[in-house]
């Protein structure tokens, strides 16, 4: 029997459902490049519907969708909301386009704003704890400073020794997600920011930071995904403190 619905939007490996899923919440991960009509996902998800992870087709970008969600789990026992909102258009690493793509839209980040505020409704609507993550963007100015920043590091005491190597992409991200990559949280709902379990990073490759960007090249959707994955380790973290009593 499942113990609740855990939601999370704009997230395609499912990764920060897993420590919900393994615990027996019932977990829904929506983003665009899930094929509706593939059965057979990349093994490293497993199957569409894997367990208590349902890996589903959505065109966040649409509002019609996204009152579809809301009207879907309006009676349902949702737990918890995650939302990964696409940095494209927000990340301040982005900002030399800035000006290029405000002349073919000069409303693009407006827009971009509008989706995570869209999330933060949605979840403060269930009454549930949330997050909403980006990395430092301009949500900061066009909708509100954020509430917590981490670093994958500082979590990555979390994941044990004997499970240190990432299990599908270990060539790209540090074992125990020993790097570093300034991540930004927009919470509320009562969304309890874990306690950091740090681990040394200083000496992966130098600087502590991530190989992923040096080893990856180009735009592909690939490297869009392998950059912004989970830290393993931040997603067992906000597990183990937003679980409450189930």
């Amino acid at each position: 029997m499942s113990k609740g619905i855990v939601i999370s939007l704009y997230d395609f490996t499912g990764e920060a459902c897993r420590p919900w899923a393994e615990a027996g919440y019932e977990c829904y991960a929506y983003d665009i490049q899930h094929d509706p009509d593939d059965e057979e996902y990349p093994d490293f998800m497993g199957p569409r519907n894997s367990g208590t992870i349902s890996y589903i087709h959505a065109d966040l970008h649409n509002h019609e969708t996204l009152n579809a969600i809301q009207d879907e789990f309006s009676d349902q026992n949702v737990v918890f909301g995650m939302a990964f909102c696409v940095c494209t258009d927000l990340a301040v690493s982005g900002a030399a386009w800035f000006a290029k793509k405000a002349e073919a839209n000069p409303s693009f980040q407006d827009e971009a704003v509008s989706y995570a505020m869209w999330c933060a409704k949605l979840f403060n609507s269930m009454h549930i704890p949330y997050f909403i993550e980006n990395p430092v963007s301009v949500l900061a100015t066009k909708w509100r400073k954020p509430d917590y920043s981490f670093h994958p590091y500082e979590y990555g005491g979390y994941i044990d020794d004997d499970a240190a190597e990432h299990p599908r992409w270990p060539e790209y991200i540090a074992p125990r997600d020993a790097y570093k990559k300034k991540t930004c949280l927009w919470t509320g709902g009562g969304f309890v920011m874990p306690t950091k379990v740090a681990v040394d990073c200083e000496g992966y490759h130098g600087n502590g930071y991530s190989t992923a960007m040096m080893k990856l090249g180009g735009k592909s959707q690939r490297t869009k995904d392998i950059r912004s994955a989970t830290p393993r380790g931040f997603a067992e973290a906000v597990y183990q403190s937003n679980k409450g009593e189930n």
